[in-house]
């Protein structure tokens, strides 16, 4: 089982997301500072749990975009 991620969290790190959508990355670090930077967190544990959502999040947006182009390379090859 994963660990459960307060809706704070998450409701910061989509806000984030859809204002600076080109602003993040997987790089846990760099993430970490843009959250301090455009955001009010002062609290060391919340902005890292909301930079690491946002980590997670990428990754994730990634490797779909991965899957999605190997299934058009695949149909354009057939």
């Amino acid at each position: 089982m994963g660990k459960v991620r307060i809706g704070k969290v998450k409701m910061i790190a989509t806000k984030l997301i859809e204002e600076l959508p080109n602003m993040f990355t997987t790089d846990f670090e760099n993430n970490k500072k843009l959250v301090y930077q455009y955001s009010n967190i002062r609290s060391k544990h919340l902005g890292n749990r909301v930079a690491g959502y946002i980590t997670r999040l990428m990754a994730s947006k990634k490797k779909r975009e991965v899957a999605i182009a190997a299934q058009e390379a695949e149909k354009a090859a057939s």
